[in-house]
């Protein structure tokens, strides 16, 4: 949505818009304080702490895979976020971020051979439609197993080796984001779907499950590598607004 039309539906009756926007309409008219979360999907990594400055962030110290916390509020003013490990504040990472309101951006902690972990950043601007009461729906790639991967969100039974079945999410790369950072996510209707991951350009399938998306819920998916096999990827589920990560489920 465009700036000029944002400012317009503002003059709207805030109550109105609330109505027919879950509760995020200052967030869809770029009103709202930048928005940050974190997600440790990092197995073999110690206990991180992140920091933006030289600040500890309260809702990210001392946290252990797996983990995720809820967006929270930050200022606009231009910052150094970095990890550490909490043990010996060694530095497992640093990311510059310059935020604008009604913007959100999630740090996670990824697999690196290295120190166990290193730090990526996504943003998403999140230009939603007042009237959508859709889910919106994020892939990150944290399993270098994997390579690039495909998504596909399908009804229960459908077959994806037809050649009409294409991913909801395309080519995504390890330590990426898709659609990619600075890019909205993915409006889905409601409803239960056999979620399909496979192999960037080929139906070869790394994993299946199902995810239940509930109207204006805004989901994250990470793929991560599976304990049971050095080169099986599994899949944690974030739900904005509730605690943790879940393992993706069963079909």
């Amino acid at each position: 949505m465009n700036t000029l039309n944002k400012l317009l539906l503002a003059c709207i009756p805030f109550i109105g818009l609330a109505a027919c926007s879950g509760g995020d309409t200052q967030d869809r008219l770029d009103l709202a304080d930048p928005a940050v979360r974190f997600v440790h999907a990092a197995q073999l990594a110690p206990a991180t702490t992140l920091y933006r400055g030289e600040s500890a962030q309260s809702d990210v110290t001392n946290v252990q895979y797996p983990f995720a916390s809820n967006y929270f509020d930050v200022s606009t003013e231009n910052s150094s976020w970095t990890l550490k490990n909490t043990a010996t504040l060694a530095v497992l990472g640093t990311v510059a971020l310059n935020p604008s309101r009604g913007n959100k951006y999630t740090f996670v902690a990824v697999p690196d051979t290295a120190a166990g972990a290193s730090l990526v950043m996504f943003s998403d601007p999140y230009n939603k439609s007042l009237s959508s009461e859709k889910a919106r729906v994020r892939v990150l790639n944290a399993s270098p197993a994997a390579g690039s991967i495909d998504v596909y969100l399908s009804a229960p039974g459908t077959d994806i080796s037809a050649a009409s079945v294409t991913p909801t999410i395309s080519a995504t790369a390890y330590r990426n984001a898709g659609p990619a950072s600075g890019n909205d996510s993915v409006e889905v209707s409601a409803g239960t779907y056999r979620t399909t991951v496979t192999l960037a350009g080929t139906k070869t399938v790394v994993l299946t499950g199902q995810l239940v998306l509930a109207s204006n819920k805004d989901v994250l998916m990470i793929t991560v590598p599976n304990p049971l096999s050095a080169s099986a990827t599994k899949a944690l589920v974030k739900v904005e607004g509730t605690a943790g990560v879940t393992d993706l489920p069963a079909n």
